[in-house]
């Protein structure tokens, strides 16, 4: 049978208590989460549900397509022109996920040749965006910047090292200015989710 590993890995899986399952939760619950990415706990703020419902009923309930497609709305134009003044930066571009946006990042700023430096505690989103690079990626120990700057010594070419700021698997945070230092001493680039 074709895929009859299926059934042997998922027994594999249930036996090692490695089994997952949803549990959706209600439109209104008395839980505090503390596992979402509603950080600042906006998602149910009347102001922010009332916008969104605006923004349905004119502009309905999806992009049509890619951004490069049909998809850019003149809201997602204005969208980026305020996000880009409020920060001081002369553009912004919005994606649709956190995930999406480290893959769009590290395969734009690896280019073929580049040495891709990536923490070993990085989140599944920065691994594969190493993945889709075009340059070698080099797994380095976990918030070690001399880890970095080893891997970085002697590399011809483009170069950029790749972290989270603060892994969401165990909560410490990067050494963000010895990784800094790090990068600055060879040239090499810095992104950080």
């Amino acid at each position: 049978m074709a895929f009859g590993w299926i059934d042997e890995q998922a027994e594999l899986r249930r036996t090692a208590g490695l089994v997952r399952t949803l549990r959706p939760r209600p439109a209104d619950t008395p839980l505090l989460d503390l596992a979402s990415n509603d950080y600042l706990g906006l998602a149910r703020h009347p102001e922010v549900t009332e916008g969104a419902a605006r923004a349905a009923r004119t502009w309905g309930g999806g992009a049509t397509g890619s951004r490069l497609v049909t998809g850019t709305t003149e809201l997602h134009t204005e969208l980026e022109r305020e996000l880009a003044e409020f920060c001081g930066f002369e553009a912004a571009l919005v994606f649709s996920s956190g995930y999406a946006a480290n893959l769009a990042a590290v395969t734009a700023l690896a280019p073929h040749g580049s040495l891709v430096v990536s923490d070993a505690g990085n989140h599944a989103s920065l691994i594969d965006g190493c993945r889709l690079a075009r340059g070698a990626t080099q797994v380095v120990a976990h918030r070690d910047p001399d880890a970095v700057r080893k891997a970085l010594d002697g590399h011809e070419g483009p170069a950029v090292a790749v972290s989270d700021t603060v892994f969401s698997v165990d909560g410490d945070a990067a050494p963000l200015a010895a990784l800094a230092e790090a990068c600055r001493e060879h040239g090499a680039g810095l992104v950080l989710d």
